[in-house]
């Protein structure tokens, strides 16, 4: 029988799966069940299945796709990872649920469904952690995936939830301001004290970075003088420290978003910074400029922009929606780089979804 190879020979056959497979896999016997999620296979199975790999929130459903940016690029899918049932709770998946958001951290997936529930998933073990919110679902909530650690050892890493609303609610008809942290190990809700002197767009998404959180985060408009106009606030990063259960001071950004009129109005410009920690960043590389106007003709969507860049092909590649005259139509991929270069992939699906795209490392972490 299969099942009785040997194990260097299993983990030869087994390493050469795509991670969507590998469900099936462990459902076959305990043999392999154990193996695929032994440390050394995991790395075996990274070491076979080179190149990059992203997840992609497409119309509701969230998929692995794998990126080649070589000349013919292409964006493939590999499997749908997610299409959750809540009512099963068997860790296969099954159709049923549909995302409405997604944050990635450390292999993890914090996915918010349509339906307002919020649960963790580990694509990799196939396993997921549903979690019950402390109180109603507000529409303009925002969260964050994040951990803290005592140690370097991942082993010893804690893993958190942040939701989070400060901002008039109509529906309310009064002001909303509530800051909250999950914890894996407790399972429960804490409020934390938070009195903003930021704001941050319902639409911004955040990126996690070694266990914290950064957004993009603009000045309050409270207190400002009469006459100020939106331009003359302050944007910057803005950091919270899992560890520490804070956001870190204002981390200032190489530009100013608003009225930037040293540059032709169509054009975009990605910075990557040489350092960054919750309470220090440096900038010195302004990685890529890049005029859209006689590309596209327009600007990517200024509540999307979800992208991703390669460092080594000198290329980024910006999830957006492709326009007709009087409409979105379909998901589209835009892959900029130097010299006027420009390509553009069809991703399919729908005109209203906004698509989003997180880098995605296979982990084996218990988040049971």
């Amino acid at each position: 029988m299969i099942s009785d190879l040997p194990r260097d020979v299993t983990e030869e056959v087994l390493s050469r799966l795509e991670v969507t497979s590998l469900g099936g896999v462990r459902s076959t016997c305990k043999k392999w069940n154990s193996l695929t999620k032994d440390d050394d296979f995991i790395k075996k199975h990274l070491g076979k299945n080179q190149g990059r790999k992203v997840v992609m929130l497409l119309d509701f459903k969230v998929y692995l796709m794998s990126v080649d940016l070589l000349t013919p690029p292409s964006i493939e899918r590999i499997g749908k990872l997610v299409s959750l049932n809540h009512k099963d709770p068997a860790p296969a998946p099954a159709d049923g649920v549909e995302i409405s958001n997604i944050f990635h951290c450390d292999g993890l997936l914090l996915c918010i469904t349509k339906g307002s529930q919020l649960v963790v998933w580990n694509p990799y073990s196939g396993k997921t952690r549903w979690i019950e919110p402390r109180d109603s679902y507000n529409r303009f909530y925002r969260y964050a995936l994040g951990y803290s650690e005592k140690t370097n050892c991942s082993l010893s890493r804690s893993y958190k939830v942040l939701r989070f609303v400060d901002l008039y609610d109509p529906s309310l008809k009064r002001h909303v301001r509530e800051f909250e942290l999950y914890s894996f190990n407790s399972n429960s809700w804490k409020v934390i004290d938070v009195n903003p002197d930021w704001r941050i767009g319902f639409y911004q998404r955040g990126v996690s970075l070694k266990g914290n959180t950064y957004w993009f985060a603009e000045e309050k408009l409270v207190g400002v003088a009469p006459g100020t106009e939106i331009s003359d606030l302050r944007d910057f990063l803005l950091c919270f420290d899992f560890t520490k259960e804070r956001f870190g001071r204002h981390l200032p950004l190489p530009f100013h978003s608003f009225g930037d009129h040293s540059l032709p109005p169509y054009t975009v410009k990605i910075w990557i910074s040489s350092k960054i920690e919750p309470n220090a960043v440096s900038w010195n590389n302004l990685f890529l400029t890049v005029d859209m106007n006689p590309l596209t003709g327009f600007l990517f969507l200024d509540n999307g922009g979800s992208f991703f860049v390669d460092e080594e092909e000198e290329v980024a590649v910006v999830l957006d929606k492709a326009r007709s005259k009087f409409c979105f139509t379909h998901n589209i991929a835009c892959i900029i780089g130097k010299n006027g270069y420009f390509k553009q992939l069809d991703l399919g699906g729908g005109p209203n979804h906004i698509p989003l795209v997180s880098s995605y490392v296979p982990t084996s972490v218990d988040i049971m």
